[in-house]
């Protein structure tokens, strides 16, 4: 599996995904975060990087999807993926460590933003009046998020051998799991069922993290929709229909 991680990541950086990736992930947030008037930190009078955490789900959206989209379908399109699976690999070995290298890739276009959690320190008045404990938990929910996103985007690539298919397929479902619950929640019809329902949505977990309360139910949501879309993965590879 970690021959696999290595390889995927490493080819991730030999190209210019990783670096497009990063790229427009940081560009786009930097706008967000400290330029448009309607978000931006400075325009707020108070240390707060709410806009940072209730942007990045939505650019993960996209991102996320333009990792994944060629971890499978690329192999099937260059008929490499006969060549991969007559190795002394398990499907699950192929399959987490194609998935992990996409998750590492996703927390390294993270890392920088860090600057601008100790940029909001010091311009806090007094110096560090920051809610850290939210942050924290904030950036695990993207972790956690970035996470999901990429299992979606795997199963997606493993359905198909078109890339830009496995893009609009992965993208569809992520939003769908982040936002369609809560969408479809708001709907004035379904009484006491509209709270429970929001609760299937990825944002109702998310959100709860966000606040810094760390709650083992909403790890386990994660956790459970990213062992169903690997689990949904290895059955599509076990077919070997392609």
């Amino acid at each position: 599996m970690l021959a696999i991680l290595r390889k995927e990541f490493n080819a991730f950086f030999n190209s210019l995904i990783a670096y497009v990736v990063v790229g427009v992930f940081l560009v786009m947030l930097g706008l967000f975060v400290w330029v448009l008037p309607d978000s931006s930190v400075l325009e707020y009078g108070y240390a707060d990087l709410g806009t940072l955490f209730s942007t990045a789900p939505f650019v993960f959206l996209f991102l996320v999807p333009a990792i994944t989209m060629r971890t499978f379908a690329e192999e099937k399109r260059a008929g490499t993926i006969e060549l991969l699976l007559t190795r002394p690999l398990t499907d699950w070995q192929l399959i987490l460590g194609k998935y992990f290298a996409c998750v590492l890739l996703a927390v390294v276009a993270l890392v920088p933003t860090l600057i601008y959690y100790f940029t909001v320190w010091q311009l806090g008045a007094p110096k560090g009046n920051v809610d850290s404990a939210a942050v924290a938990g904030s950036y695990l929910g993207l972790v956690l998020l970035a996470a999901t996103f990429a299992a979606l985007g795997v199963l997606a690539s493993a359905l198909t051998r078109d890339q830009i298919i496995a893009f609009i397929l992965a993208v569809f479902g992520s939003y769908l799991l982040y936002a369609g619950f809560a969408a479809l929640a708001s709907v004035n019809v379904w009484g006491r069922l509209a709270y429970p329902l929001s609760q299937l949505g990825i944002a109702y977990h998310y959100g709860t993290i966000s606040k810094g309360l760390i709650d083992s139910r909403d790890v386990l949501y994660f956790l459970s929709i990213i062992g169903t879309a690997l689990a949904a993965t290895k059955l599509t590879l076990a077919t070997r229909n392609w």
